[in-house]
């Protein structure tokens, strides 16, 4: 593994970063660490820094580990890991997932046999997190004028057999019978995935000189877990080994109690895809007149039979990957802006096919047809109204939404050469369909300023209606498409789609809509314990000082 942390070069001008691929989490753990207290052992914690333009900037820190010169961190480091930016890092982190460094003093000196170690572990394939919540009854008693301050340990056996610390509860002060706060942990990080990895439990009473004295241990599964609980025969005995050889009547050194165990499941994009949800694609075309004469070169919506015009460009790359979402491939395609056929009256929500009972067009390049045919029939006028067509196609969502089911998830792809002139209907028009299966894409061709536009891209903070009230979700996405001339078609797409998938995920979390076909109420172990569908996944943290 690389000892810095570096992206790769900048993305051009205008494209987004690439969307995480997935995540990694680091966890780690120092043996033979200085000690530098001098009447105890070192309190030793680790600061996590990456590298950001070249400067190094703290993300996160582990806990104190309390006098103890090999500390083992319960902290886990959970980090966004990019398919295209930093290769090398991506390489290495998965390929080789441990990694023991030498500790260095300021001066480049080692710091005797200090070392550090960090594991990695791709959790891309995470589906959801676990709760669980333990107490005790009757631990043995290891203080001479008080009771034990017990606290659990929870590890996961790798298939090398080795131990990973899972998570560490908080101490009990003074109590045989502790009951420990609940904590979540993802399925990753509990049992790689592996409901059937062994875990073990191990129980102790904390000593603030870091010599803790062990109370006892147990084996189990996440399976046995889960069947045990649903059974409510969820206890096993804390055993000490070295007292059960040398007692003969030793049974036990208290009772561990899985107090509650609760399955929180997260869905994801490509869930709800697989699940059957369709995608309907609408794209709204500005024909207003400040694109020009359609038969001038200079204009925006000029056909060059040699090189398609922006508003090819841009519907073509968009349209062409959300066609794969969609099994019958017929979509929407309206106008607005001009005056049409027969009386010439302008109309901002009309079928470019010009037929009003059936606006759909066959494939991608059945719009492309509809609009080079639209072109001489129409005249381009203005203002650049869209919120009649954001309305529109609100209308079709709000009806799917009483379905119940996560089927139907619309997207709007409106192309404009300028500043919507209807801002304010615009907004209110956003705001309502943020509680819609829907999300709207808007594509600036030319060089008009479109400073205003982003406004409406809930980026810079929650967009609101002229009336005060926020939009429930970010559903906007605004891309300049100057700024992507020079991409490819398909980093076009991938910019001005990337933020659909959690668009899709938050509309259906926040409905509490699985993907079609799973019941949200099933599960083998505690079907009457199952969390919501949608969760959005829950990382392990700890801000107490733990033994």
């Amino acid at each position: 593994m690389s000892s810095s942390w570096e992206r790769g070069a900048a993305a051009p001008p205008g494209v987004l970063p690439a969307p995480c691929a997935s995540k990694v989490e680091l966890r780690l753990s120092c043996r033979h660490l200085l000690d530098r207290d001098p009447l105890t052992k070192s309190d030793p914690s680790v600061v996590l820094l990456l590298q950001s333009q070249g400067q190094w900037v703290q993300v996160d820190r582990t806990e104190v580990v309390r006098s103890s010169l090999h500390p083992v961190f319960s902290k886990v480091f959970t980090l966004d890991y990019y398919f295209e930016e930093a290769q090398k890092l991506r390489f290495e982190i998965v390929a080789q997932k441990k990694m023991t460094r030498a500790l260095l003093l300021k001066f480049g000196r080692n710091a005797g046999k200090s070392t550090i170690t960090v594991i990695a572990e791709d959790i891309s394939g995470n589906n959801g997190y676990v709760e669980l919540s333990f107490r005790a009854q009757k631990l043995d008693d290891k203080d001479l004028f008080s009771k034990s301050d017990p606290f659990l340990e929870l590890y996961r056996v790798n298939d090398d057999q080795s131990e990973q610390l899972v998570y560490r509860t908080e101490v009990v002060k003074n109590n045989l019978s502790p009951a420990w706060e609940p904590f979540k942990v993802t399925l990753s990080s509990l049992c790689s995935g592996q409901e059937t990895r062994p875990l073990k439990c191990l129980v102790w009473d904390y000593d603030s000189r870091g010599k803790h004295d062990f109370i006892g241990e147990f084996s189990t599964t996440y399976e046995e877990m889960q069947k045990a609980f649903g059974e409510d025969q969820a206890q096993w005995d804390c055993v000490n080994a070295k007292y059960k050889q040398k007692k003969r009547h030793y049974k036990n050194s208290g009772v561990v109690i899985l107090a509650d165990l609760k399955f929180y499941r997260v869905y994801s994009f490509l869930d709800y895809i697989m699940g059957g949800c369709q995608i309907h694609f609408t794209v709204a075309i500005d024909f207003t007149a400040s694109n020009g004469d359609p038969r001038n070169s200079c204009s925006l919506h000029y056909i060059n039979p040699f090189q398609p015009n922006e508003y090819l460009q841009a519907l073509v790359a968009v349209g062409e990957i959300c066609q794969d979402y969609d099994s019958d491939k017929r979509f929407s395609a309206l106008g607005f802006g001009a005056r049409i056929p027969p009386k010439y009256e302008v109309s901002h929500d009309f079928a470019i096919n010009f037929n009003p009972e059936d606006d759909e067009c066959e494939g991608i390049q059945g719009v492309v047809e509809a609009y080079q045919n639209c072109l001489p029939r129409v005249q381009l006028y203005g203002p650049t109204n869209v919120a009649p067509i954001i309305s529109k196609v609100a209308r079709m969502a709000a009806a799917e939404e009483h379905t119940g089911e996560a089927s139907q998830y619309y997207i709007l792809l409106v192309l404009t050469d300028g500043v919507v002139t209807d801002m304010a209907d615009t907004r209110e028009a956003i705001v309502r369909a943020s509680h819609l299966p829907m999300s709207i894409i808007i594509v600036g061709v030319g060089n008009a300023d479109f400073t205003d536009m982003q406004t409406l891209d809930g980026d810079d903070g929650v967009l609101r209606s002229p009336r005060g009230e926020p939009a429930l979700r970010d559903i906007v996405q605004f891309v300049p498409f100057r700024e992507l001339k020079s991409a490819s078609p398909a980093a076009l797409a991938k910019c001005v789609l990337a933020e659909v998938p959690r668009q899709v995920v938050e509309y259906y979390s926040h409905k509490e809509l699985p993907p079609r076909g799973i019941s949200t109420h099933t599960h083998e172990a505690c079907p009457q314990r199952l969390g919501q569908p949608g969760v959005q996944p829950v990382s392990v943290s700890s801000t107490l000082e733990v033994p």
